[in-house]
């Protein structure tokens, strides 16, 4: 694979001011257990190869057990998962893959009793972030791997 545009030499002002927006999502209030699980996941859901090699040893690199993380595609049937931790997925799911008839109510009230509103909001800006960035990587099939020393995720042992 041989990425298309570096688009973080191409704008680098946009690229500038999204990684503040990430920096801020990052110092929000989900933890850090969760926000691993979510970028995950939601990068499986879109196909981001980049994004998936990346939040993989992000996750490894922060302790998350390796079973876990061979779990999620199955989450609803794993019984590895806090309910905290389910309602996070299921809400990172809901946003990621929006329905034709949108956010059913049955689903932000589960999610109601596992988040407070700070919470709820600061995941939906960890789930809008992290769709975003599988849109840019997808779109210029940036290489998986490629970024690791850089981002100390060779730290993972994850070759």
């Amino acid at each position: 694979m041989t990425q298309r545009i570096n688009f973080m030499q191409q704008s680098p002002e946009l690229f500038k001011k999204y990684i503040e927006f990430n920096n801020a999502v990052k110092a929000g209030a989900i933890d850090e257990t969760i926000r691993n699980l979510v970028t995950v996941r939601i990068s499986q859901l879109n196909g981001c190869a980049f994004c998936l090699d990346m939040h993989v040893k992000q996750a490894r690199i922060a302790g998350e057990r390796e079973l876990r993380l061979h779990h999620l595609a199955s989450w609803r049937e794993s019984t590895l998962f806090v309910p905290r931790e389910r309602a996070s997925l299921a809400w990172a799911e809901v946003l990621t893959r929006i329905p034709e008839q949108g956010v059913s109510d049955e689903i932000y009230e589960r999610v109601r009793t596992q988040l407070n509103e700070q919470e709820i909001v600061d995941l939906t800006f960890l789930v809008m972030s992290s769709n975003a960035w599988s849109r840019l990587n997808i779109a210029f099939k940036a290489v998986p791997g490629a970024s690791d020393a850089a981002l100390g995720l060779d730290k993972a042992g994850l070759a």
